[in-house]
């Protein structure tokens, strides 16, 4: 018998696959499959113990014209985690593999087999869900892909990449390497594309917002800095937040004098090899009474299998700087979150004074205050004009904020830039009061605008507003930050009728989408999920939950939720189920939406990226 005959196997094992029947609403399956790769096609079966196996699908390999990693941030409802895509035809097939060793092992050898193809030169790397490529917002299925395909042996032939400006500055002689925490679709020709937990070696960090990085092929962009984290490695000793050989009592001492909230360092136990975690805090103690101490928390790790560092159980990191980096910005269990790193050898934080070197701080002479526009909670806001444009200046009141809190405030701000976000131009930090400088819209508070134009809001005006504040939310969203305040009283309005979200004074960047408050932080609760009322847990869902409000006081012309009902009604009426009646403007399919949003359960509720789809589609009809 000739064995040549018959064609050679070249790779096998299980896998997930995901079908969907043609019609939109039809759910998804998650199937596991066993599958083979030979030199003349790829096959799948269904395995049944004590059966033959069942095959279920075969792909000749001279009809496939594309094979690709699936990078993509949604969950994944099967046991296998790690996604990719066979294209063949018009047809996508989505396969799950166990591991990322195994996902790449099986794109390679198909890849390898198929390279003499008539390929593709675009395609997808992210999923067609819910009518629409999620990479691109392409809503026909067999659009062309919005990334270059490079089939095994061709990425070298791809032009070199730009040489960087000599004259550029750098942050540091070192190599400095970044991991994308989101994907990123560039938006000019100079920006690259990012993938999720892919590496990136940065070239140029000078400026504030935007970083020039280059990717694995050679190819040379920019990106935004939100989008992207520094690689740690587990050399704690120079970061300044390692203090080296000092003793429990020193530690006290230096923290107590530095007598700022969440003011820490590492320094080493009396166990070699073994790391402590010392945080001040003024948190009430257990009989609620607020008194400044010092909480000592070992940085621990587990005993089995791969090492990993843990201060509370439930977040487990690969290296201590990775731990560190987490609670600085989620407590997760501590006393407080890791805010101002002390040192005695170094000097602590930032002076207030130095941000006058820094590029958005603004000359007091340029800056002329108005007419008083209203209070908030950390002092004044007026109108007032720079360089001679209409702005915003909002300053604030001595003692209401610390230092680090202003600038941390500041600093977030100045990250994030959308057309639907109230934009920041800057601050003034050389006289009293500080203050900072913020674009200016004519009709000013959503919630006012609302009340004084009852009557005279069409059903179009009233949904475009609505489309606004779910864009700002959705980029908010897509850049890991919470806001945490989000109301009709925290939306301005412009001129031509455009609502931009402002007051990131609660804002939070997070690195999982949760944060849980550790300082008895007051929030609205009319505008809060059960999640916050409950336990202060808040994400991107309890924004969510508060976006549905918002929806409403805009069909109720800026009536005030719950009126005439106290906080306590309130949650009462929450927890037995109850949700604000529809509003005598909004149509049901907007109220479904709304409902949509104050689901029980966070995982329950639709993402802003969805919201904005569906809105987006209800304006467009």
């Amino acid at each position: 018998m000739d064995l040549n005959m018959y064609p050679r196997v070249i790779l096998k094992g299980t896998l997930f696959k995901k079908s969907q029947q043609k019609r939109r609403t039809s759910p998804c399956n998650y199937k596991e499959r066993f599958f083979v790769l030979n030199t003349e096609e790829l096959s799948y079966s269904e395995r049944r113990p004590g059966k033959k196996p069942i095959t279920k699908g075969c792909i000749e390999l001279s009809r496939i014209k594309c094979v690709e990693i699936v990078r993509s941030d949604v969950p994944i409802p099967c046991e296998f985690k790690y996604p990719f895509q066979v294209v063949y035809d018009n047809y996508y097939l989505y396969m799950f593999a166990p591991d990322n060793d195994s996902r790449l092992k099986w794109v390679r050898a198909i890849k390898e087999e198929t390279k003499d193809n008539l390929l593709s030169s675009k395609y997808h790397p992210d999923f067609w869900i819910e009518g629409r490529w999620r990479c691109c917002h392409q809503t026909e299925k067999l659009a062309t892909g919005c990334s270059n395909y490079y089939p095994i042996g061709t990425a070298s032939k791809k032009p070199l990449p730009p040489t960087p400006d000599p004259q550029r500055r750098f942050s540091s002689p070192e190599e400095r390497i970044v991991v994308a925490l989101k994907n990123f679709t560039p938006s000019e020709d100079t920006d690259i594309p990012l993938h999720k937990d892919e590496e990136y070696i940065v070239i140029d960090s000078s400026q504030p917002n935007w970083w020039t990085v280059r990717d694995k092929d050679g190819n040379v962009g920019s990106v935004p800095c939100i989008y992207i984290t520094e690689k740690f490695t587990n050399n704690i000793e120079k970061y300044e937040w390692y203090n080296k050989d000092i003793s429990r009592a020193e530690a006290e001492e230096l923290l107590m004098k530095e007598n700022k909230e969440g003011a820490f360092m590492v320094r080493d136990s009396r166990q070699t090899g073994v790391y402590t975690v010392s945080v001040f805090t003024k948190a009430p103690g257990s009989n609620g009474e607020k008194f400044p101490r010092v909480k000592h928390y070992k940085i621990r790790q587990t005993e089995s299998g791969e090492s990993r560092y843990y201060l509370a159980e439930k977040y487990l990191f690969s290296t201590i700087p990775e731990l560190i980096h987490y609670h600085q910005h989620n407590a997760a269990g501590l006393i407080t979150r890791l805010r101002h790193c002390v040192s005695r050898d170094r000097s602590t934080s930032l002076r207030i004074e130095e941000m006058a070197s820094e590029a958005w701080e603004l000359e007091p002479e340029e800056i002329t205050f108005g007419e008083e526009l209203g209070s908030g909670q950390f002092g004044l806001v007026w109108k007032g004009s720079w360089c001679g444009k209409n702005v915003a200046i909002k300053t604030v009141r001595e003692n209401s904020m610390s230092e680090e809190e202003f600038k941390e405030e500041a600093r977030v701000m100045m990250k994030l830039s959308h057309p639907k976000l109230v934009q920041l131009y800057g601050a003034c930090t050389q006289r009293s009061p500080i203050c900072l400088v913020f674009e200016y819209l004519k009709n000013g508070c959503l919630a006012n605008y609302l009340r004084t134009s009852r009557g005279s809001l069409t059903q179009e005006i009233l949904l475009s507003m609505c489309v606004d504040v779910s864009e700002a939310m959705a980029y908010l969203e897509s850049s890991n930050f919470i806001h945490r305040d989000l109301a009709a009283r925290n939306c301005l309005v412009s001129e031509d009728l455009v609502v931009k979200v402002s007051d990131f004074g609660m804002t939070r960047f997070v690195l999982d989408d949760k944060y849980t408050s550790s300082e008895g932080t007051k929030y609205p609760v009319k505008w809060s999920s059960l999640e916050v009322i409950k336990y202060s847990r808040f994400s991107s869902k309890s924004d969510v939950w508060s976006f549905g409000v918002l929806m409403w006081e805009v069909y109720s012309e800026g009536r005030l939720p719950y009126e005439c009902r106290s906080n306590a009604e309130v949650v009462e009426s929450l927890n037995a189920g109850q949700r604000l009646l529809q509003p005598r403007l909004c149509p049901e399919t907007v109220y479904q939406l709304m409902h949509w949003c104050w689901k029980e359960k966070p995982e329950d509720r639709p993402s802003f990226a969805l919201l904005l789809h569906e809105l987006a589609s209800l304006a467009d009809s």
